[in-house]
């Protein structure tokens, strides 16, 4: 085989630009909470560490204009972008707004020099040190707790007032009696403003 032949069917070097913005990607995405929560937490499966390199994988090659004749992403579309995938792969659905700034900094940093790479990197490194804080959120009202419902409707309906609590021994302090309810002359119940 001729060194000809061999150049020709070899890929073309990497452009550095590319690599540059590669490198910011990545760094940017590692101090993004919901995505390191997702990857830490296992949302996407075993392979969320893979799903995590492939999303900086998208979005460089969003932004390579030797592959592609389109125009350059703006904010929107990798804004767009973000949400589908941790939609997808990582179940997660994030309202917060940093979808929106994270966009907006993948955007900046195409283009940007060296400095400013290496700044988003140190910052990474930083954030790496740093465990993330999950805090698990229960909503009332969900679908699956209308199933069980009507078990419990039919035992014990007195038992509908919350439970009191009880004084520990030795508390001497009197707690202030709640104010009865005002009952207009048609039978309706007033409401009463509460003290601040």
């Amino acid at each position: 085989m001729s060194s000809a032949a061999a150049e020709a069917t070899s890929p073309p070097p990497p452009n550095p630009a590319l690599i540059l913005f590669a490198r910011g990607v990545i760094a940017r995405l590692e101090q993004w909470p919901a995505l390191r929560i997702a990857v830490e937490q296992g949302w996407g499966g075993p392979e969320s560490r893979t799903k995590q390199r492939w999303l900086v994988s998208e979005l460089v090659d969003a932004f390579d204009q030797q592959q592609q004749s389109t125009p350059t992403p703006d904010a929107e579309y990798v804004a767009l972008m973000l949400a589908q995938v941790l939609e997808d792969e990582f179940g997660a659905s994030v309202e917060d707004g940093s979808v929106e700034v994270v966009a907006a900094d993948v955007v900046a940093l195409w283009g940007a020099g060296e400095d400013a790479v290496r700044e988003w990197e140190r910052k990474a490194e930083g954030a790496r040190a740093k465990k993330v804080d999950v805090r698990e959120e229960v909503v009332d009202g969900d679908e699956d707790d209308d199933d069980d419902e009507g078990e419990w409707e039919d035992e014990d309906k007195d038992e509908d007032e919350a439970p009191q609590l009880l004084r520990a021994a030795g508390d001497s302090q009197q707690r202030p009696s709640k104010p009865e309810p005002v009952v207009d002359d048609d039978g309706f119940t007033l409401v009463q403003k509460g003290r601040r």
